[in-house]
């Protein structure tokens, strides 16, 4: 039984975790999406000490998802287009380690489906500069606290999510219509 649940998610971080947990909360397959933190050193770090840039998290989604659906390819080569993976600890104007292009496995076959993909996005050129992207095994995920959860749903008119959010759901939902729920 918990191999079955390890195969059924996906660790990522593109940046800012909202625009993130937007997009695939949209998508057919995916069951759940939790906004939360991983790999750094801090216990149960808060959102204001992961901004602090010292506990060494990445702000990341974690998603559940039905592979009969949707392939944990596919939901990689769907993170390769909602984010930049080509800029070091940075998305637009979100600076820092927290918002660093990640993808952390949680067994061999994520592994070798994340190499497989990042190796079929740098070959079709997609991005004019090399990817950045980390892939490490996920040592702990922290959920972040609740008013980070669904929070462009509840949130949509606030300036961050009309500059940020709003735009890659739209560029998502434009590029994927006949994946969405």
């Amino acid at each position: 039984m918990a191999s079955e649940v390890a195969t059924n998610l996906a660790t990522l971080g593109g940046g800012c975790f909202w625009c993130l947990e937007a997009v695939y909360l949209g998508l057919r397959g995916v069951d759940a999406v939790m906004s939360g933190y991983a790999g750094g050193h801090l216990e149960n770090p808060s959102y204001e000490e992961v901004c602090g840039k010292r506990t060494g998290h990445a702000e990341v989604v974690q998603v559940t998802f039905d592979p009969a659906v949707i392939t944990y390819e596919d939901l990689l080569r769907i993170f390769f287009t909602i984010h930049d993976p080509t800029t070091q600890d940075r998305q637009g104007h979100d600076v820092g380690p927290q918002y660093r292009s990640i993808i952390m496995t949680h067994d061999d076959a994520q592994k070798a489906s994340a190499q497989k993909i990042m190796s079929e996005i740098a070959t079709a050129g997609i991005w004019r500069d090399p990817l950045v992207t980390e892939l490490v095994p996920l040592p702990k995920f922290w959920p972040a606290e609740a008013e980070h959860h669904n929070y462009f749903a509840r949130n949509p008119y606030t300036g961050y999510c009309q500059a940020v959010v709003a735009p890659k759901v739209l560029k998502f939902r434009k590029s994927f219509a006949d994946r969405l729920k």
